[in-house]
């Protein structure tokens, strides 16, 4: 594969999201020309933060794509050599229609960006935005001893029974699985990041999913009795583009730099931050949820150096404040 962006085009679906912009613009600064996919490229929230980037007047291509919508991405992946599927929809709690909410868009979007890639001989390798909400959800324990790895995969109908995530889980999880049938029956040669948690610098105006939790712990919410990875949203994006550049990259790579209980995050962020109302008090009564541990050793084999949570969560709320999230 190539390790520089000189002449090189690749595509970068769902380009606004959070994760998504962060690839789009170590990319650019690399020197590759960008096709970026947005359902919506009138929307300014989705867009202007994207062509304000360094490189962007030159060598980003903005166009309009949607998931559900059979050959979308058709034209826009001819000649591209890489693609980056990051688009899906995030939706961690009220969902009223799963199978159109997220199934759908998730399962049938990335088979149509795949059959895309199928008709285009110029693409030479497809990194895929997975989540470790595809890995770690089954009936196998998880305690502080065991360590979750790439050979893990949920289980829909367990991530169905799940108190909260359920449907985001299930959705990631079949899509992931549709993928690998997909790319392994065409010939696709297909790499796939599953990070846990992202926090660090946004680069779009609003707060996204993944950020959310930080944001209730800021405004004095009580924290939800879980245990979850996080990782920096830059080692993310820096993932993703050294799986599309590194040749001997293959398969599936978990990200995350630690997991916590919640209980974790409230103390690192009043440590990092006295005078916020901070609180120390759970959602629930029962005994904490254990952590488990995430192998970084596939990840390491991309070259990726782990960001601390302390350093990410200080980024995330130094954003906050530089957009106006947060006044304190």
């Amino acid at each position: 594969m190539s390790r520089t962006g000189n002449n090189v085009v690749v595509c970068v679906t769902g380009a606004s999201g959070y994760i998504a912009s962060w690839i789009v613009k170590f990319l650019l600064q690399r020197g590759y020309t960008v096709r970026a996919t947005l359902r919506d490229p009138s929307d300014p929230k989705k867009i202007d933060h994207l062509l304000k980037l360094e490189g962007a007047k030159e060598r980003l291509q903005v166009f309009k794509a949607d998931l559900v919508e059979e050959g979308s991405f058709d034209s826009v992946v001819q000649g591209c050599h890489g693609v980056f599927h990051t688009a899906s929809p995030v939706l961690l709690h009220v969902v009223k229609d799963p199978q159109s909410e997220l199934i759908d868009p998730a399962v049938k979007g990335t088979l149509n960006v795949l059959e895309a890639c199928k008709k285009s001989p110029s693409v030479k390798r497809v990194v895929l935005t997975s989540s470790i909400c595809a890995v770690a959800f089954s009936d196998r324990p998880k305690t502080p001893q065991v360590v979750v790895d790439e050979t893990w995969f949920s289980d829909p109908k367990f991530s169905q029974t799940m108190k909260s995530w359920q449907w985001y889980t299930v959705s990631k999880t079949l899509a992931e699985e549709a993928a690998w049938k997909f790319a392994e029956k065409n010939g696709i040669h297909m790499v796939v990041i599953n990070p846990v948690l992202v926090a660090g610098p946004l680069l779009q105006p609003q707060v996204n999913a993944s950020v959310e939790p930080i944001l209730n712990l800021i405004n004095g919410k009580k924290f939800p009795n879980n245990s979850f990875g996080w990782v920096n949203v830059k080692d993310v994006a820096e993932a993703h583009i050294k799986a599309y550049e590194i040749a001997s990259a293959t398969g599936r790579y978990c990200l995350s730099e630690r997991v916590v209980h919640y209980s974790e995050l409230a103390r690192v962020l009043s440590s990092l931050y006295p005078t916020l109302q901070i609180t120390a008090e759970c959602e629930d009564d029962e005994p904490y949820v254990p952590t488990y541990q995430i192998s970084q050793e596939r990840a390491k084999s991309l070259e990726i150096e782990f960001t601390p949570l302390e350093v990410s969560l200080k980024e995330t709320v130094e954003s906050f404040r530089e957009k106006n999230i947060v006044n304190f």
